[in-house]
């Protein structure tokens, strides 16, 4: 005869998930007070390389618009170059879902400072400070936002092309660049700069579009579709939905080991 006792007696093996007994109930989701929190530390989407430089008459800046899922050429149609101001604008690559972060907190910034009637204009050398302040907060907070930004635009009526990256060093140069570019198109606009100190506009931008094309032959993670900023003292142009792939050839690509 089987024990009535023992099975009254409830089971708690057979309660997936349950209280377990003398402990307290934790619902799905909640964390305890204990717990370590973590961070995302490697983007799942993410932009390759924005190249800048500094001309005779202004600053120019192009990036192209490919969102990289991992290996994958997933978004093909991702602006990561905007105007902030007319003596500024911003590009970053690294993680799309950073960028997109940074890029609404700082449109948010120059609309307070429109409604609160502040009469100095947020410029590129402000906003490149304020960057460095913010990404090296995040990293001191162990959230960095994954990106690297190249700030260009006026600052007391010079121009001014700047980088922070997502530890929050800074520097100001004549030429700059983020990811592949930083090796392959920084060294052809420093070696241009060596054979005509002198930069026009007309030639800054097919310098750039060399320095574009390389990238896109190069980087696996490139786009032939860009973007371009001109910014002028007159303001900030963008040009949107460019477009390389008339300009290159890859019948050479044949030639190389692996390419099939």
């Amino acid at each position: 005869m089987a024990d009535v006792g023992a099975s009254r007696l409830p089971n708690f093996s057979l309660w997936s998930g349950g209280p377990t007994p003398g402990e307290f109930y934790h619902f799905p989701g909640h964390n305890k007070l204990n717990d370590a929190k973590s961070h995302t530390m490697y983007p799942s989407t993410s932009g390759t390389s924005v190249v800048g430089l500094v001309y005779d008459g202004g600053v120019m800046l192009v990036a192209d618009s490919l969102g990289s899922y991992g290996s994958l050429a997933r978004f093909r149609d991702v602006k990561r170059l905007f105007k902030v101001t007319d003596k500024a604008a911003l590009a970053c690559s690294g993680d799309i879902a950073d960028y997109q972060f940074i890029r609404e907190v700082i449109e948010q910034k120059v609309r307070d400072d429109v409604c609160g009637g502040y009469s100095r204009e947020l410029n590129a050398g402000a906003l490149h400070c304020w960057l460095t302040r913010v990404l090296y907060n995040r990293r001191s907070r162990f959230d960095p936002l994954w990106l690297e930004c190249i700030v260009a635009g006026y600052k007391d009526d010079k121009p001014f092309l700047g980088y922070v990256d997502k530890i929050g060093t800074a520097f100001e140069a004549k030429e700059v660049a983020t990811g592949f570019g930083l090796h392959l198109a920084v060294p052809m606009i420093r070696e241009a700069r060596e054979k005509k100190q002198s930069l026009p506009r007309d030639e800054a931008r097919k310098l750039l579009t060399e320095c574009l094309k390389v990238l896109y032959y190069r980087d696996c993670r490139a786009h032939f579709k860009y973007q371009l900023a001109d910014i002028t003292p007159e303001g900030v142009v963008i040009h949107d939905d460019l477009n390389l792939k008339k300009d290159t050839n890859w019948e050479v690509a044949n030639y190389i080991s692996g390419y099939e």
